[in-house]
C-alpha cells in the first residue's frame, strides 16, 4: 500500500480539527465527504487565475451575522498577499459596509432571476478562476431560504447560488449547519439533522463548527506553500469588532456583539493556534 501524501495527511488532521467540537452535527456529516477536501480546495484557490469570487453574508434579524464575513475577509487578504484578485460578493446591508474597505460586487435582494442573469453576464465578460461561498444561505427544496431554526428568511436574502452552480471554474463552499450553499453535496447525510437543508451543491465542500474557521484551514495550506506564517496576521477579535461596529449580529444570540455563533474570539484564535502547530509554525505542546 502506498503511503498517504503528507499534504493529504495534514488535510485530514485539519478537517478533524474543524469539526472537533461538533457544535451543529458536522462531525456526523464528515464521513459523507471524500477526505482531503481542505487540501483540494486550497489547491484550487492557490492555482486560480483571474478573479476569485468570495460570496458571504447570512441574513439575520434584518442585518448580517458575524460568521462568514470574518473568514471571507481573512481569505480576501490572504489571497491578495498571494497576488490574486479576490472580490467579496454580498447583498445589502453587508455590501454597503464592506465596499468602504474592500473590492465588492453587489447581489440583489430576494431576486433569484436577476441573480441568475447577473451570474451569466459576469461569467461571460470576466475571467474567473474560482468561486467560493462561505456561510451563505443556500436554496432549499422549496426554492426559498431558511435559517438554522427552520424559519423562512427568503425576503431578506440575496442569491449567490447561481454563481456557484454555473461557475465555469472550481466552486468551493464552507458551511457549518446544513442550510448553506454547498450542502447539497451531502444531501443524504443531512437527513440526520433537524434542519431545512440546502440543495445547492458545489465541487468541494468544507464543513466546520464555525464557518469562519474553515477559511483559516485554507490559509494554513497557503502558509505551508509560501513558507510564511500567514495565520499569525489574523486577528479574529479585530474583525468581529469591525463587523459589530457596522451593525452585525451574532447568528445564534442575534445580539450586536463581537462574537461568532455565540463564541468569543478566543475560540477562533485557539483554532488558528492549533493550525499553526499543525503546519509547523509553532512548536507542538
Amino acid at each position: 500500500m502506498c503511503p498517504l501524501n503528507p499534504e493529504l495527511q495534514l488535510s485530514r488532521r485539519i478537517e478533524d480539527l474543524l469539526v472537533a467540537r461538533n457544535l451543529r452535527g458536522m462531525a456526523q456529516i464528515q464521513p459523507a465527504l471524500q477526505p482531503g477536501y481542505v487540501y483540494r480546495s486550497a489547491q484550487a484557490l492557490y492555482q486560480a487565475e483571474g478573479k476569485i469570487l468570495i460570496g458571504t453574508g447570512f441574513w439575520v434579524a434584518g442585518t448580517f451575522e458575524t460568521d462568514g464575513p470574518v473568514g471571507a475577509i481573512a481569505l480576501y487578504l490572504a489571497l491578495q498577499k498571494l497576488g490574486k484578485d479576490p472580490l467579496l460578493v454580498c447583498g445589502n446591508p453587508l455590501y454597503s459596509k464592506l465596499a468602504e474597505d474592500f473590492n465588492c460586487f453587489e447581489l440583489p435582494i430576494h431576486n433569484l432571476t436577476q441573480a441568475q442573469s447577473l451570474a451569466q453576464q459576469y461569467f461571460a465578460t470576466e475571467q474567473v478562476g474560482c468561486v467560493l461561498s462561505i456561510e451563505r444561505p443556500g436554496l432549499n427544496q422549496g426554492g426559498g431560504y431558511c435559517n438554522m431554526r427552520g424559519e423562512d428568511i427568503s425576503q431578506g436574502c440575496a442569491s449567490f447560488d447561481p454563481f456557484v452552480e454555473t461557475a465555469p471554474c472550481p466552486s468551493i463552499a464552507i458551511g457549518d449547519g446544513g442550510n448553506e450553499i454547498g450542502m447539497g453535496k451531502v444531501a443524504s447525510a443531512l437527513s440526520q439533522l433537524a434542519i431545512t437543508p440546502s440543495v445547492t451543491s458545489c465541487d468541494e465542500l468544507i464543513i466546520a463548527d464555525v464557518s469562519n474557521w474553515g477559511a483559516y484551514g485554507l490559509i494554513a495550506f497557503f502558509a505551508l506553500w509560501q513558507r510564511e506564517d500567514m495565520l499569525a496576521a489574523i486577528d479574529p477579535q479585530h474583525w468581529l469588532a469591525y463587523l459589530s461596529k457596522h451593525g452585525s449580529v451574532d447568528g445564534v444570540t442575534k445580539r450586536n456583539e463581537a462574537t461568532e455563533d455565540s463564541l468569543d474570539a478566543t475560540h477562533g484564535q485557539a483554532v488558528i493556534t492549533e493550525l499553526r502547530r499543525l503546519t509547523g509554525f509553532l512548536p507542538t505542546e
